[in-house]
């Protein structure tokens, strides 16, 4: 494995992070999360040069399912990352002195919709890349082989997240920000801090579990309608064939 792959992933972890830590604005202040969002973004900027490539390809890929719904799912992550960025530049404080007063209510709402549309398509970016993560993972810590045991143990964890993920959805009010509707309920930091960032984790988790356990479920759907469609085409095939 290579340092250059290694080190692209941890930039992309890092940014995802960023990402996390940029949602508690409350906690944050408005220097330190105008910060966190700079670099977020200049991080992305670097994942996109890496990954040049890909965009480049986009005509040779093959038109089945995954492949065009990862390509619809990344140019989303990039709409969403576009809005978050021209909504940063309209209502940064640091920029207010030299920007005409764009950045009203409207903006805002819009920012933060495009803030927690982007957490959740992350979330489901990284479920579809969850097995080469997990090689990547297995590499790094010398484990070869399959174990019926520890696999059981993951995918009871898997489960358990997926239920935090339930919860905490509604204890952060999701639904009332993906939809961009008004709201004042939000985290009192005065409180709890890490109760926040475990919430927004373990919501991520959930949406991971989803598509990584949705997607196989979609193959052995698609596989086992194969296997029907063959088997009545060779059916079809010997009813038609001559009697000798």
């Amino acid at each position: 494995m290579s340092r250059v792959f290694l080190l692209r992933l941890w930039l992309d972890g890092l940014a995802a992070v960023l990402l996390l830590l940029a949602l508690a604005y409350w906690w944050l202040g408005n220097a330190v999360h105008e910060l966190a969002g700079t670099v977020m973004f200049l991080l992305l900027i670097a994942h996109n040069v890496f990954n040049r490539r890909w965009y480049g390809s986009l005509s040779r890929t093959r038109r089945e399912p995954r492949s065009i719904f990862n390509a619809g799912l990344t140019f989303a992550l990039l709409t969403a990352m576009l809005i978050l960025l021209v909504t940063s530049v309209l209502i940064s404080n640091a920029l207010a002195p030299y920007l005409p007063p764009w950045g009203g209510f409207t903006v805002r709402q819009i920012h933060t919709l495009a803030a927690y549309w982007g957490l959740v398509i992350v979330a489901i970016h990284l479920g579809l890349r969850w097995p080469m993560l997990m090689g990547v993972a297995r590499n790094l810590l010398g484990i070869k082989g399959t174990n019926p045991l520890r696999t059981l143990v993951l995918r009871a964890i898997a489960v358990a997240i997926a239920i935090h993920g339930v919860w905490s959805f509604h204890q952060l009010g999701l639904g009332t920000k993906l939809s961009m509707q008004m709201t004042l309920d939000w985290w009192n930091f005065e409180e709890a801090v890490a109760g926040f960032f475990i919430h927004c984790a373990a919501v991520a988790g959930l949406v991971m579990v989803v598509t990584y356990y949705g997607l196989k479920l979609l193959q052995l759907g698609l596989s086992a309608k194969g296997h029907r469609s063959e088997r009545l085409a060779v059916g079809e095939e010997r009813q038609r064939a001559p009697i000798k």
